[in-house]
């Protein structure tokens, strides 16, 4: 189990619930070997050298998905990744801080135009919350591209 969790861990980050769920599956395979009872401790001393971190886990999956969704999506990521709501309230701020210009970054590269009619501005902004992006910060982006026309 331990040569398995290694592995996981050099493709990638992963936080300890993460882990914990991707390793159970196989620690129920071997029910036999008692391994189920040896999970926690192995994580333990894995945490303990340093090998597993949510911290980590946390900043990984905020810069891979900061280019592209919303500060409501990745928050909803980070808490089904099993990220502790303290760390997730120590990334709010960079997210929160950066919201209206990753935004008009995703907006600009998916539609580039604004709307001429209450449809296509509706498609927009579902597109726009599908990605995790709040109404103000969407309104927001549409008044700014609207100013500068």
């Amino acid at each position: 189990m331990r040569v398995r969790a290694l592995q996981c861990l050099a493709r990638r980050e992963y936080s300890r619930a993460e882990l914990r769920v991707r390793l159970l599956r196989y620690a129920t395979e071997n029910t036999d070997s008692g391994q189920n009872a040896n999970l926690d401790a192995l994580l333990d001393d894995l945490t303990a050298r340093g090998w597993l971190s949510d911290e980590r886990a946390a900043t990984q999956l905020l810069h891979a998905r900061s280019n592209r969704f919303g500060a409501l999506r990745i928050v909803q990521e980070l808490r089904m990744k099993g990220i502790a709501e303290h760390l997730i309230d120590n990334v709010l701020p960079e997210l929160h801080e950066t919201e209206l210009g990753r935004a008009r970054i995703v907006w600009l590269k998916k539609f580039g135009a604004l709307p001429l009619d209450v449809r296509e501005k509706a498609r927009q902004m579902r597109f726009m919350q599908s990605r995790g992006f709040g109404l103000d910060v969407i309104l927001e982006v549409l008044r700014l591209d609207q100013a500068e026309s």
